[in-house]
């Protein structure tokens, strides 16, 4: 049956609460894509709009993109801003079914470089964290059961849509996911400030065959439980009296030194 446009009007409504739309993306199964970069590379990772929202004068951007029998909602952009309860920029939106993720096994199965993020709660930090492993050759991406989504308006908007490219899934067994990964071949290295951490360009200089980097939350870094399940720790080596970075510089720095050679 198809639905009005009022009922595919409401999974546009309310998209600056980010609690609602937990709820209400994870209840219907959908994320949204903003902007016609995003909803391009969104169509090209093979997912499936269930409507599209814009404005008339950016049609033109984004119809020849849109497959044949999704309704598209044309609204002013006052009208957007009304809707989604914030200006719409890019002037358009796409409502998208969510992919089914892989299992682990099957992300990894043939992964060299593997990125796990344990409990990161940004979703800025999550897309840039999606973007350096896009544009450092990472080969996959792991969240843990309490990691901000990859797939909220936000987290793709930073990464430019590079979530779509770049393979991910999501634990629920936490933390053994890790020793599942090590027992799939991987050294898991923890990037942390502990004592008796080894030098980032020291542990990349003993060429493991298989990493996966466990990065952990903007605030207090990796848990105990995490670290107790790693094989190493690795820190960035850092001057001018400054401990640490933010994680998603850290990220793309660690994924650069680890990079396949």
């Amino acid at each position: 049956m198809s639905l009005t446009d009022e009922e595919l009007l409401a999974d546009y409504r309310g998209l600056t609460d980010g609690a609602l739309r937990r709820s209400f993306e994870a209840e219907r199964g959908l994320y949204m894509a903003e902007g016609a970069k995003v909803i391009e590379r969104a169509l090209a990772a093979g997912h499936v709009p269930r409507s599209v929202l814009c404005s008339p004068r950016r049609l033109a951007s984004i119809e020849h993109l849109i497959p044949v029998g999704t309704p598209v909602l044309l609204r002013s952009e006052d009208e957007l801003e009304q809707i989604t309860g914030f200006e719409v920029h890019r002037g358009a939106l796409a409502a998208m079914h969510r992919p089914t993720l892989p299992t682990l096994g099957s992300l990894v199965a043939d992964a060299r470089l593997v990125v796990v993020l344990e409990g990161i709660i940004d979703h800025t930090n999550v897309g840039a964290i999606f973007r350096s492993a896009a544009g450092m050759g990472a080969d996959a991406v792991v969240v843990s059961p309490e990691c901000a989504d990859p797939l909220y308006r936000r987290s793709v908007k930073v990464s430019m849509g590079t979530v779509f490219q770049v393979p991910w899934t999501r634990v629920r067994a936490w933390p053994g996911a890790l020793d599942e990964l090590r027992a799939l071949g991987f050294v898991v290295a923890g990037l942390a400030l502990t004592e008796g951490a080894v030098p980032l360009d020291v542990f990349a200089a003993s060429g493991h065959e298989r990493v996966a980097l466990v990065l952990g939350t903007e605030g207090d870094g990796l848990t105990s439980q995490a670290l107790a399940h790693t094989d190493a720790t690795v820190v960035i080596p850092m001057r001018g009296g400054v401990d640490s970075l933010n994680v998603a510089a850290a990220s793309a720095v660690a994924m650069w030194e680890l990079r396949e050679r």
